[in-house]
């Protein structure tokens, strides 16, 4: 048998591939999306057991379909793989499962790349990696391995039981260290929270979600950092109905805040003196909004109700006002560390000219540097709103508008080929 051919193979069958090939299908571009396992399977079995969206049902979805809960609720993290599966069964998405990717390479002296699959080789003219950002956990090395305490990354934390007794620090306060770290507390963990730099929206102000608040106030559409630029996390909260994450807060409930975790050495973990400044900051991040939304009502005289208890800040907590600068691990009974420390690209199966020193992919808008190679579903891809359901669907849409045009290209040159023989 010949090799399989298609015009445009996508690797990975998330809410990235899934968005691809809608789009790809309502240009009439033949195409196969490749999943390893199954459909958004990180939704399923790489996050924790409660995890919900980030943000409202009525805003992080594609446009052709809604979710079965309600406008304003946030779904489960298995409703949102549902969603999925549901929307790949509506647009008739041809989406293999259960085949890797194994390498990608340009065909010799032709157009084209050869896909080596599990299942196989595909010949394909264009290539779309829809693999996402959370590809490799990353923990930072700091403690040793075979250091006296349990290591783990957020990728592998499910629930409260599956961890040993004992205390546990939490490494990282983004949205998912910091709604693990308030899980564990609740389930009568003593926790510590390492912070660093963040920002920290209102999960809603004057009666708007604040995705509605970054929508008007075209916070969405902020351009992508230049490259170097330094990247500050987001902390923000969908659990239980959706709430505004408060650092004091969680300390006067009884967690105890640290500063960035700075290293380690015979059991004690040192921590950077910064943790009331990214405190601070913080602040200045959630208050700048409260501003920004304050203006734009008044500006546009828009019936919103007041609301000053929003900017009514609690006084720091001891932990914050006097901030532990070392930490032994086991005089505290601290038998975790637990690092929610984001994720590394992994794209060795991808031989290609388009990626810089570190593995990451060197793009315009997702166009990589070489011919017939292209991105969807990174963060800050072509604005902040790429890392939202919402924003995967739109970008994927100009991605397949591209390959579209490549396609236009080349059909002329084989039409202006064809005339010049039968001349």
């Amino acid at each position: 048998m010949g090799m399989e051919k298609t015009d445009t193979v996508v690797v990975g069958g998330g809410q990235a591939g899934v968005a691809m090939s809608e789009h790809l299908g309502a240009l009439g571009i033949p195409h196969l999306v490749l999943e390893r396992h199954r459909i958004a399977e990180r939704w399923r079995s790489e996050r924790w057991d409660s995890l919900v969206a980030n943000g409202p049902a009525w805003h992080d979805r594609f446009p052709g379909m809604t979710f079965p809960c309600g406008p304003d609720d946030f779904p489960d993290k298995d409703s949102v793989a549902d969603y999925f599966v549901a929307y790949a069964k509506q647009i008739n998405a041809p989406l293999r499962t259960g085949v890797e990717v194994t390498r990608v390479s340009r065909l010799d002296g032709r157009r084209g790349f050869r896909v080596e699959t599990s299942d196989g080789e595909i010949e394909a003219r264009h290539v779309v990696a829809a693999t996402g950002p959370f590809q490799r956990p990353v923990i930072p090395p700091i403690i040793p391995a075979d250091a006296p305490v349990f290591q783990m990354h957020s990728n592998s934390y499910h629930n409260p039981g599956q961890l040993l007794e004992g205390g546990v620090l939490v490494v990282g306060a983004g949205s998912s260290g910091v709604q693990i770290a308030e899980e564990l507390m609740t389930a009568g963990r003593d926790v510590y929270l390492s912070v660093g730099p963040h920002d920290r929206p209102p999960r809603s102000y004057r009666g708007r979600d604040f995705v509605w608040w970054l929508g008007v106030l075209g916070k969405w559409n902020a351009d992508t950092p230049a490259p170097g630029t330094d990247h500050v996390t987001i902390a923000v909260s969908g659990a239980d109905g959706g709430k505004t994450v408060d650092m004091r807060k969680l300390a006067h409930r009884g967690m105890t805040l640290v500063g960035m975790t700075a290293g380690y050495e015979n059991g004690t973990l040192r921590f950077a003196p910064d943790l009331r400044e990214n405190i601070l900051n913080g602040d200045a991040n959630y208050l700048s909004v409260l501003d920004e939304a304050d203006a734009y009502v008044a500006a546009n005289g828009l019936d919103l109700p007041e609301e000053p208890e929003a900017r009514v800040i609690p006084g720091d907590p001891d932990c914050v006002s006097t901030p532990i600068r070392a930490l032994d691990l086991a005089r505290q009974g601290i038998t975790t560390v637990l690092w929610a420390t984001g994720y590394a690209v992994d794209y060795g199966w991808l031989k290609a000219d388009t990626f810089d020193d570190k593995g990451r992919p060197l793009h315009q808008r997702g166009v990589s540097r070489e011919a017939g190679i292209y991105f969807v579903g990174l963060p800050w891809q072509t604005r902040r709103g790429s890392s939202f359901i919402w924003g995967v669907w739109h970008d994927a849409k100009f991605i397949a508008d591209q390959i579209a045009i490549q396609r236009g290209y080349m059909e002329y040159h084989a039409d202006a080929a064809k005339m010049t023989a039968d001349a």
